[in-house]
């Protein structure tokens, strides 16, 4: 196993000497057979640093020519003739260049990279069930795999039957279909607007770390002395740069994106596009040490749905509660037209929740505190009736907020500064807004099941990311969601709390006046 690996090594690094990837001979690529399922090939790499580097130090300059793109690949004309596009095309590029075996350009490259990336896409349905049932990736991956399997039938199998193109029906299948689609979830970069979307070599060896990158991006043009400023953190697929200032970096891919099939517009390559990748250090890093890049400032979700793994006490881990929750919690309480009323002012104040596949939600932050949209909609639904009454006619006559401090407490421009938007959420706490939050936060756990997070904690304890990474990965992201949920109610408690002294302050100060 470790000759394999070493053999496969050594035939990549003389593959990027031979398409003009310069690596820095103080970097060691360290290559290992890694992962639970040996017959998958997979190995386990690591950049290391062989001597101290310096912040600054170029370690690496990649030619976009060796980047497999929708442009660079032997399929370019199979794609362009199918009217194929962004990362769907990718996805063909990948299993066209794989059929090729040993005649691909990128045959060494693609020796190197596992068949698969484990990301909850390639999980069985009975395996999604039970290990992400409650948490923010259940629905979506089930979704998912539905919209990419549409896609392999619509647009991939189609290709079989182009007569101009002799397919080998194998390497086309929606399992491999699939598999590329998970290296472009996990790998691809966003090159260029000439290049688009595409695999870059070297450069997706780096492992990631949340915060804490140890190299930087940049596009060097051949034919100007300065560099163009790139950037290394994850992008979003809609995120656009104007000019030759491309941000170079893991692509974001939402769940909608797995749904691909859109056409891509590339422009010409200009005599001043930027020809070349640069990778340079952006901090010291010791000898020894591993370098890191950064995919972004991703919670636990966002990582295990599109890389496969999970980081404890990620700062960045966010929980979703879903309007159906916030409007079955008010139906408990009011009847169906009250509900419906009071959620319509909220709308007309112009609020609304975060928006992804046709689902309405709030988020609540790693340190327990929901979006103010939430308090908001929380405090309107719980408005005494003549308080609502008189906000209602308020807007009904103007279109604004005025009048009283409590109904000017519920304009946006008390949420625009800092200093404002902390004194505005402290007068949201209500005590019945408290005790929603409670009653959310219960309504939210209970989508985990009868287990507790005792019960998880355990089981994670005992689990290995080695001989079960599944396991261990969703029980990651379900600790760290339902901790999100203690941190909530303690936000409730927090603010029952300051309630009560103000309440009892007031109380105090009746008694002395007396």
């Amino acid at each position: 196993m470790a000759a394999s690996s070493d053999r496969r090594m050594r035939g990549f690094n003389r593959w990027m000497k031979y398409h003009g990837i310069e690596c820095s001979d103080a970097l060691l690529l360290s290559a290992e057979n890694g992962g639970a399922d040996d017959s998958c090939r997979s190995l386990s790499i690591s950049v290391k640093a062989l001597c101290d580097l310096k912040e600054g130090d170029v370690v690496a300059t990649i030619p976009k020519q060796s980047c497999l793109t929708v442009r660079t690949s032997a399929a370019s004309s199979l794609i362009e003739e199918a009217q194929l596009g962004g990362y769907l095309g990718l996805a063909v590029a990948i299993m066209y260049e794989k059929s090729l075996g040993s005649q691909s350009k990128w045959f060494q490259y693609l020796q190197i990279l596992p068949p698969f990336e484990p990301i909850p896409l390639l999980w069985s349905l009975s395996e999604i069930d039970s290990l992400l049932s409650g948490t923010e990736l259940h629905k979506i991956v089930k979704e998912d795999k539905a919209l990419v399997y549409q896609d392999w039938k619509d647009c991939i199998k189609p290709l079989l039957d182009l007569d101009s193109f002799q397919l080998h029906p194998e390497f086309f299948t929606a399992d491999e279909y699939i598999a590329a689609k998970s290296l472009v979830a996990s790998r691809s970069f966003q090159i260029d607007e000439y290049y688009g979307a595409g695999m870059v070599p070297l450069a997706d060896l780096f492992n990631h770390k949340t915060a804490a990158e140890d190299v930087h991006f940049t596009s060097l043009s051949s034919s100007s002395e300065s560099d163009a400023d790139t950037g290394s953190g994850k992008t979003d697929a809609d995120d656009e740069n104007d000019g030759d200032d491309q941000h170079i970096a893991p692509h974001f891919h939402s769940e909608t994106e797995f749904s691909g099939g859109s056409d891509l517009e590339l422009s010409s390559n200009s005599e001043n596009e930027s020809t070349y990748l640069e990778m340079i250090m952006v901090r010291d890093v010791k000898a020894g040490a591993e370098v890191f890049n950064t995919y972004g400032s991703l919670g636990n979700a966002a990582l295990l749905h599109r890389y496969g793994f999970t980081e404890p006490d990620n700062p960045f881990d966010i929980l979703n509660i879903d309007l159906d929750i916030v409007v079955q919690w008010s139906l408990s309480l009011f009847s169906c037209r009250q509900s419906r009323r009071r959620l319509l002012i909220w709308r007309k104040l112009e609020y609304s929740g975060c928006v992804s596949q046709d689902s309405e939600y709030f988020e609540i932050s790693y340190d327990g505190e929901p979006q103010v949209e939430l308090l908001v909609l929380l405090y309107i639904m719980l408005l005494p009736e003549e308080e609502f009454h008189e906000l209602d006619l308020a807007l009904s006559a103007t279109g604004e907020v005025k009048d009283t401090p409590t109904l000017c407490l519920l304009g946006k421009e008390a949420f625009v500064s800092a200093k404002d938007s902390d004194a505005s959420k402290k007068k949201l706490l209500t005590r019945g807004v408290c005790q929603a939050l409670f009653s959310l936060a219960d309504a939210r756990e209970s989508f985990y099941g009868p287990n507790s997070l005792e019960d998880d904690t355990k089981s994670f304890t005992e689990s290995s990311h080695i001989t079960d990474p599944k396991l261990y990965h969703s029980l990651m992201l379900r600790i760290s969601e339902r901790r999100i949920i203690e941190r909530l109610r303690s936000f409730a408690a927090s603010g029952a709390g300051i309630l009560r002294t103000a309440i009892g302050t007031r109380k105090r100060k009746s008694v002395e006046r007396t």
